[in-house]
């Protein structure tokens, strides 16, 4: 029966919590204005960040995030720290996603039938341009060269993969 009860939160626990959400308050401000219009913040809390960016005085900005500490208390801060993560890179997602292209970019500079299959899993691929840099990059890892063509291969995946998951999660109604 007393497991059911529910243990009331330390002052020490809810001090943490409220330092954490100053310090995504905190980020929000070092945020440029394209970033901020991406997230979907409350009006009140984006007019704070916007007052913060303009305050000098010491003082001054450490009431201001105070009070950005406080609006975000009132405010779903989950899908918030969840977007500042991605754009860290610091979401499994993002880097499981990561992890994939570097794989595909390996397997391919590895092996020929690697090429094929990346070809018949990603149809949109060109197949002659993979061919070159693939070629290109093979050539410049042998000479020890930079790896300029590595790289460009690397972002001719990424455009594949990002454009294949955009295509999964937004499917076209018939």
């Amino acid at each position: 029966m007393d497991d059911d009860i529910e243990q009331p939160i330390s002052k020490s626990e809810i001090k943490r919590q409220m330092t954490a959400l100053q310090k995504l308050g905190e980020e929000l401000v070092a945020l440029p204005a394209s970033k901020l219009d991406q997230l979907d913040l409350p009006e009140t809390l984006r007019d704070a960040v916007n007052q913060a960016k303009r305050i000098t005085a010491h003082g001054g900005l450490r009431r201001q995030m105070q009070y950005i500490g406080r609006l975000m208390r009132i405010t779903d801060a989950q899908p918030i720290a969840e977007q500042l993560n991605a754009w860290r890179g610091d979401s499994a997602e993002v880097i499981a996603e990561f992890h994939r292209m570097e794989n595909w970019r390996t397997r391919l500079l590895a092996d020929d039938a690697a090429l094929t299959e990346f070809v018949d899993i990603y149809p949109q691929a060109d197949a002659q341009q993979l061919r070159t840099l693939v070629r290109n990059a093979r050539r410049e890892a042998a000479a020890a060269q930079a790896p300029k063509s590595s790289r460009a291969l690397f972002k001719l995946i990424r455009g594949l993969l990002s454009n294949d998951a955009t295509d999964e999660q937004d499917p076209v109604e018939e």
